[in-house]
């Protein structure tokens, strides 16, 4: 080595001459350069993510709207609306800190309890004089993230509570869901601290899974801790509420409701889909040495989903002789909720095999669901809750030893008895996807039921119903569309719009210079649907 580049090492320190301080100086600045291209393209990623989740709420109303019946369609509309902007505030003055709040030396396993109100915020904002670019640079990306996820949890009940449900209930609903059920669930499976998380760790920053022999309670992108949780409030509010008026005959067959459009549905599952990829391959939570994980996750999340419409759709032709348009819509639902767990660590076959099964379960649920008489008008419990608990039942089953270690570190990885028992497993990841199956569904289920059963004893969960019957848009919102069709002795009484009347005898009569025969009224409404 030449003289003037020489570094000379006495005892443990590091002693440079003056002509390596130029070269010693450069290189610390170049490292430091590539640890902020690091931490900005991890925050780029992060809000990337966020904005394809948020996204989904475009989908979520489209779905809605176009399920439920005219003369709903702005209650429905102002639900998810009032899941993402009272919800953002619940999120960030204590869902969030209940969530990922630390407890420092104290940690608790149950719930967090810091920076309330976002109020520790300077303390994690980058400083000029910081050299590890680490996850608190993350603070604000990380926040936006999964207060999106949030978001997506409590827009599920909407769709089971539609056309009945009294719009101050549904308030309280969404400050109890983003406040209280789903950050205790997100603190047990995804913080530093929760008793199920693969992420737990000791006071020196070790591994400290609590599950021992395991990677930990797996649930990549949210199967469990989003879709079962908000799907099992869809199902008690659905018990709850009871189901609308005419929704089942006097010896309990279930009479078809049709929604309003199946063209806006359509394109809400399709921008669901979309969504999905920021759900499920942006959960990596990092850009940098994890594009292949996220690209995996994309490539199961697109084979599942394809398989549960393939699925369901196939299914309905064998049992009702024809396919229709709305079990292939929920098919997609089924598998994509299904493969939100397990996306990063199963195989692209077991993609499949876990989007069909998720097919059948949804299938099944609904059915069954029917069969008790509760009226869910989405099927959002079917595929959130079933599904859900499906998909984080399968990584017990389908979890290989290299996805794994992909994707939660070599260090967790001890052997391969940690993988899916199909897989050399020796069931107890299986057992710890069952234990969270278990307190995720006690925990929701219990709660909402409490929640839902008060609000009834005050009366002030369902709607009377004539309100119902009128359309909650005309009785709760000041107007809207509202489409009624009597057929009595005298003729033909009809309400268009907000108070448009008209009364005809039978035959025919003029209506804002079109001539409409009854029966054209009445066929018009049967085919379409969505006014009745």
């Amino acid at each position: 080595m030449a003289p003037g580049r020489g570094m000379m090492q006495f005892g443990g320190d590091v002693a440079v001459d003056d002509g390596s301080v130029e070269m010693v100086t450069t290189h610390l600045n170049a490292e430091g350069r590539q640890g902020q291209l690091s931490a900005d393209l991890d925050i780029l990623w992060l809000l990337f993510g966020a904005y394809l989740v948020f996204f989904m709420q475009c989908g979520f109303a489209l779905l809605e709207a176009g399920s439920v019946r005219a003369k709903n369609t702005k209650n429905i509309l102002l639900k998810n609306i009032l899941d993402t902007a009272l919800g953002s505030l619940v999120w960030w003055a204590w869902g969030y800190p209940f969530a990922y709040g630390e407890n420092g030396k104290y940690p608790n396993e149950f719930i967090g309890g810091t920076n309330f109100f976002m109020s520790n915020s300077d303390d994690v904002s980058p400083r000029e004089d910081e050299v590890d670019f680490n996850n608190a640079n993350k603070y604000f990306a990380l926040w936006l993230f999964s207060w999106a996820f949030a978001t997506t949890a409590t827009t599920i009940v909407s769709g089971a509570v539609a056309e009945r449900c009294q719009f101050r209930a549904y308030v309280i609903y969404t400050i109890v869901l983003t406040g209280l059920v789903y950050p205790v669930v997100v603190h047990w499976a995804w913080s530093a601290e929760g008793w199920l998380s693969p992420f737990r760790v000791d006071e020196n920053g070790e591994p400290d899974v609590f599950l021992s022999h395991t990677v930990g309670f797996i649930d990549f992108a949210g199967s469990g801790v989003v879709h079962m949780t908000g799907g099992g409030a869809a199902l008690m509010a659905a018990t709850v509420l009871e189901a609308r008026y005419g929704r089942f005959s006097a010896e309990g067959k279930p009479i078809g409701l049709p929604g309003q459009s199946v063209a806006l549905a359509t394109l809400g599952v399709f921008i669901l889909w979309f969504g999905w990829y920021g759900f499920n391959p942006v959960s990596t939570a990092a850009f940098y040495n994890s594009m292949y994980v996220a690209s995996k996750c994309a490539v199961t999340t697109t084979l599942a989903a394809s398989a549960g419409c393939a699925t369901v759709l196939t299914m309905h032709i064998f049992l009702e002789g024809a396919p229709d348009i709305t079990p292939a819509l929920n098919g997609i639902l089924a598998g994509l909720v299904s493969i939100t767990a397990g996306c990063s660590v199963v195989e692209p076959y077991a993609s499949v095999v876990i989007g069909m099964i998720g097919g059948v379960v949804y299938k099944a649920s609904s059915a069954s669901l029917l069969k008790l008489r509760i009226d869910d008008p989405l099927d959002a419990s079917p595929v959130h809750f079933f599904c859900g608990m499906w998909g984080v039942f399968a990584v017990g089953l389908f979890a290989t030893p290299a996805n794994l270690h992909n994707s939660y570190g070599v260090d967790r990885l001890k052997s391969r008895s940690e993988a899916g028992v199909l897989y050399g497993g020796d069931g107890r990841q299986l057992g710890a996807q069952t234990l969270g199956i278990l307190a995720i569904g006690v925990w929701s289920i219990s709660i909402s039921l409490i929640m839902f059963l008060v609000l009834r004893y005050f009366g002030i969960l369902r709607v009377p119903q004539d309100e119902e019957i009128t359309g909650l848009d005309v009785s709760q919102h000041s107007g809207g569309p509202r489409f009624q069709v009597e057929d009595d002795k005298d003729g033909v009484k009809m309400v268009l719009g907000n108070n448009q009347r008209m009364t005809a005898s039978h035959g025919s009569t003029t209506l804002s210079g079109a001539t409409v025969s009854t029966g054209d009224v009445r066929d018009r409404g049967t085919r379409m649907g969505g006014g009745y």
